[in-house]
């Protein structure tokens, strides 16, 4: 939970403001180095595809970036928890609305904000611009226009247009529900439901459930005003539908009594313990205010210990996530050119999210939530976010039912290979630090920052705090010091200080330097060596955590890597099954995480060592569920005339000998180690052949910090680390004036670290 509101509005306006201001931008496709690119790519190349497409139409998703184009487009009026701000001030949002469709789908957006709230105008402009875009997702416009505006576009253009607000809550929760009577073994078309919401979501969602099986007569809903009834005079045609012509339900607590489920979409705190006591047994609540549910999720598990309950909220099970479904809608209307989205492959997409949930659940969703085993259940009736497989499952089934229902130009004719296409477009590089922060999350462990008197560490220290992946941050340093920083900065920080020179501590010092003398009296350590050093701040930090006062330890921001490693080894040590630790960059790329070993500790390892330090990232690896693919790299390509790859070819066949089924190869070259089709063409018979490399093994520590560094230096990739191979408890150095990102990155995964040791 957020610990103060105005510093975390600030946060958001500088994240918003910062070079370039906002969220989105447009990055060219083709190369455009030279004259002849230009050329191509304007005038006079550029009307060859002109014409072709004048000639036939569909050729513009050949030649342009239509088919893979979306535009969310609003007019400010209904925007979620601010009501009618105007088209302008919407404007965040839909770029929000665009990052989400492309790190999750890979689709590309223009965000439209229109200012203009009549909807006959509104239509209009839409149909204008709409020759621009593959698709058209409606956003944020208020009820009833929004239905008005959705029925004319889908009626009058030739590309899928989706109202999500409408659509993308009926469709997940319309899986929920189906999954939700399938644990409490009631019949669809038998439950009595109470809905209490007529804004656009709620009319969809529960024209969703009456297609899923739900009867009309079964169906009892409420507005500000109270139950839409055939009397009242103020119901437009949508709320018309679901009037009722009962006299002997007025309220809503008279409704509530014995109904199976209740939806909300209306206020928080409506559905109050008592109304909740009266629903029938195995009562299904749907509580889907935001940023408060109807009723308290804690409350409700106390009141009717046998509820099953889904909110909007990501901290509570069942989350009604609108992303569980539109990027991977919009991405099959889109591959099989679909000019509408219709029904079919709405509830295409509900059975498709709905099965997925009843499947075994991947290890890698485990991790992320810090669960053993999830499993379909009360807790678990919808897929969570970041499983991978909702693209390969949802946007195959919306593809097929538009093929089925004959609303798709572009059929596809191989499923395997398109699944893999879908796979390709991922935003890996962003997906996986996700993944680590949401699993840090469910298990936050208390991280000793020992270089406290720095700026970027009491910001990261803020971060990590209010983000809930550190439970108890530690700084060391000069107290003083360390609180003028927070106050000239205006920090708002929860934090532990400790500094270790103050007399306060003195007994702590001692206690800790026994300890260290006790180890190290045989290697020339003088308890007064021992003493003095436990003052310094990275001894102090070590031995906290290796006497189990602290979970983990960051250091390095201020010294050199070595000096900063050198307490770590003194204090907590390696492994005992370790010779020597070794330092691993991970590279968040397009193409999925990158593992780069040695970059931190080994000058110039021998054959063994290099073995060590693959098998070492392989254990790391694994840790992400990720299956390791080791490229063993040198500047020669199976070619072991030179000491270096010599050294390498004989890793390489040890390791083959040792651990057959390990996926490992070399001597190779980084460019045919990244390039899959390339080492297929010219070296078929090896092991990473098919297998993209995902580590990366340097023959010694220059060529693998001069790559990390020089990689680190064009700014365009994330990193996280270096992460210590084989220490004996959680201890990681980061690199010299590491910015605030790369600190809060190499923290989280600490805090794994500490989980998984803990575990």
């Amino acid at each position: 939970m957020r610990k103060n509101i105005s510093n975390f509005r600030e946060e958001s306006l500088n994240y918003h403001s910062q070079f370039p201001s906002g969220k989105i931008q447009i990055t060219p496709t083709k190369k455009y180095s030279s004259q002849r690119d230009l050329s191509l790519a304007y005038s006079p190349g550029v009307a060859e595809p002109c014409k072709e497409i004048a000639r036939y139409s569909n050729e513009v998703y050949k030649y342009t970036s239509k088919g893979n184009l979306v535009a969310v487009i609003t007019n400010g009026s209904a925007v979620l928890g601010l009501g009618d701000i105007g088209a302008l001030a919407s404007k965040p949002v839909m770029e929000g609305k665009a990052l989400l469709f492309k790190i999750f789908s890979g689709i590309d957006v223009f965000d439209i904000e229109i200012d203009e709230s009549d909807p006959e105008k509104f239509i209009e402009i839409v149909k204008a611009i709409a020759p621009t875009f593959g698709g058209i997702n409606l956003e944020d416009i208020k009820a009833p226009e929004a239905f008005k505006i959705e029925k004319r576009l889908k009626k009058e253009l030739n590309i899928p247009v989706m109202h999500d607000d409408q659509h993308g809550t009926a469709i997940i929760s319309g899986a929920a529900l189906l999954n939700a009577i399938t644990c409490v073994g009631k019949k669809i078309n038998k439950i009595k439901m109470v809905v209490n919401g007529a804004g656009a979501a709620a009319i969809s969602c529960t024209r969703t459930y009456k297609k899923l099986g739900v009867k009309s007569e079964n169906i009892l809903m409420f507005d500000s005003k109270g139950l839409l009834h055939t009397s009242r005079t103020d119901l437009n045609k949508e709320k018309k539908e679901f009037a009722v012509s009962t006299y002997k339900i007025k309220k809503l607590e008279q409704a509530i009594k014995n109904a199976d489920v209740f939806i909300g979409l209306s206020i928080g705190g409506i559905l109050t313990a008592d109304m909740l006591k009266s629903m029938s047994k195995d009562p299904i609540v749907f509580a889907m205010a935001n940023p408060d549910p109807e009723i308290d999720y804690n409350l409700a598990i106390k009141v009717r210990p046998d509820i099953i309950m889904a909110t909007g909220r990501s901290d509570y099970p069942n989350q009604v996530n609108n992303v569980l479904g539109f990027p991977y809608i919009f991405r099959g209307a889109l591959d099989v050119h679909a000019h509408v989205i219709n029904d079919q492959m709405k509830l295409a997409a509900v059975y498709a999210i709905a099965s997925l949930a009843k499947e075994p659940v991947p290890e890698q969703v485990n991790i992320v939530y810090n669960k053993k085993n999830i499993s379909f259940g009360k807790e678990y009736i919808i897929p969570k976010p970041f499983d991978n497989r909702l693209i390969t499952r949802v946007s195959p089934a919306v593809a097929q039912a538009a093929m089925d229902s004959g609303v798709a130009k572009n059929p596809i004719s191989d499923w395997k290979i398109y699944k893999e296409k879908l796979l390709d477009r991922m935003g890996y590089e962003s997906k996986i630090l996700r993944m680590i922060q949401n699993r840090a999350r469910t298990n936050p462990k208390k991280v000793v920052f020992c270089n406290g008197e720095e700026y970027e560490i009491l910001k990261s220290v803020q971060i990590l705090h209010e983000e809930g992946i550190v439970s108890v941050p530690v700084v060391l340093g000069n107290e003083d010091r360390i609180k003028h920083l927070i106050n000239e900065n205006n920090l708002n920080v929860e934090l532990e200080i400790i500094d270790p020179e103050k007399e306060e501590n003195i007994k702590k010092v001692e206690y800790f330097a026994k300890i260290l003398w006790k180890r190290r009296n045989r290697k020339g350590l003088t308890l007064y060596d021992s003493k003095i050093r436990m003052r310094t701040n990275d001894h102090f930090g070590a031995m906290m955590v290796d006497q189990g006062e602290a979970d983990a330890v960051i250091t390095g921001y201020s010294r050199s890597f070595s000096l900063s490693l050198r307490p770590m080894l003194e204090v907590i040590g390696k492994e005992n099954s370790v010779k020597k630790i070794a330092g691993m960059m991970i590279l968040l790329t397009k193409r999925g995480p990158l593992f780069l070993a040695d970059t931190a500790v080994i000058p110039d390892p021998t054959s063994e060592e290099l073995a060590r330090i693959a098998l070492m990232a392989s254990h790391v690896v694994r840790g992400f569920d990720i299956e390791p693919h080791i490229a063993m790299l040198s500047f020669q390509n199976f070619s072991s005339n030179s000491k270096t790859s010599s050294k390498v070819s004989k890793t390489v066949a040890f390791l083959h000998k040792k651990y057959p089924d390990l996926i490992v190869d070399g001597e190779l070259q980084p460019d045919f180690a990244l390039n899959e089709f390339l080492l297929a063409n010219k070296f078929p018979f090896s092991k990473l052949v098919q297998k993209r490399a995902n580590i990366f093994i340097f023959p010694n520590l220059e060529s693998g910090n001069l790559t990390y560094k020089f990689i680190r230096g064009l700014g365009n990739v994330q990193t996280i680390g270096p992460v210590m191979l084989g220490m004996r408890k959680p201890a990681h150095v980061m690199q010299m004036q590491s910015n605030i990102e790369e600190i809060v990155n190499l923290a989280t995964l600490s805090v794994i670290d500490a989980q998984i040791r803990t575990n």
